[in-house]
């Protein structure tokens, strides 16, 4: 059986990238950013090879890696290429794949990443701050991928805890809550690892197998 999980985010810079890395690592999984639109420093990928300590040959290659720090559909117009969505095919093996952005995120201009996730049919994991506003961001993004009839898998949350947030959300959304990750400082591999061992039960996400 092989476990695939699709991670997005109800908005950009919310931590999914730490996230992705720190579930590759739980899960001993390889790690795909199919769509990468900022080059700039330190790449996702990367970031999830050095936080996860993932072996370079369990980082995929992106399929559209795009200069510019804006979204995808506006960086492929500035590098004048067109991302072709139908394209896009995440390969058979235990898998991270993290979308761009948030949910609907546009890749071109007919087509978000969420019309991606409805054709891969791949368990998505939605993370979620826990500050202020989260509640609407965040049931907005489960209505669009339920709307597109996508399987979700659960939430996760990252954050300071906010009881009563962690509460609603699953209860209004009619989601899995999966846990929450802390922010952490300082930020390494040894403290993402064991902060994820503290906060996730690892055997909830055996559950995904296909």
């Amino acid at each position: 059986m092989t476990l695939r999980f699709v991670v997005t985010g109800t908005n950009t810079n919310i931590g999914k990238t730490v996230f992705s890395a720190a579930l590759a690592d739980a899960l001993g999984a390889a790690y795909w950013k199919p769509v990468q639109s900022g080059l700039s420093g330190e790449t996702d990928s990367e970031t999830v090879q050095r936080l996860g300590r993932i072996p370079p040959e369990r980082i995929v290659p992106g399929a559209w890696r795009l200069k510019t720090p804006v979204s995808p559909h506006v960086a492929a117009s500035i590098a004048q290429v067109r991302i072709r969505p139908g394209a896009i095919s995440p390969p058979q093996t235990t898998l991270i794949i993290e979308g761009a952005g948030s949910v609907l995120v546009p890749l071109t201009e007919s087509q978000v990443f969420a019309d991606v996730f409805a054709r891969w049919q791949i368990p998505v994991i939605l993370c979620a701050r826990t500050e202020l506003g989260t509640i609407n961001h965040t049931l907005l993004s489960l209505e669009a991928l339920r709307r597109r009839s996508i399987p979700v898998f659960g939430v996760a949350f990252i954050g300071d805890k906010q009881t009563d947030t962690l509460e609603i959300i699953p209860q209004l959304g009619n989601v899995s809550y999966l846990g929450r990750l802390p922010l952490l400082d300082p930020l390494t591999p040894d403290t993402l690892r064991q902060a994820f061992q503290d906060h996730f039960d690892m055997s909830c996400f055996q559950k995904a197998a296909l």
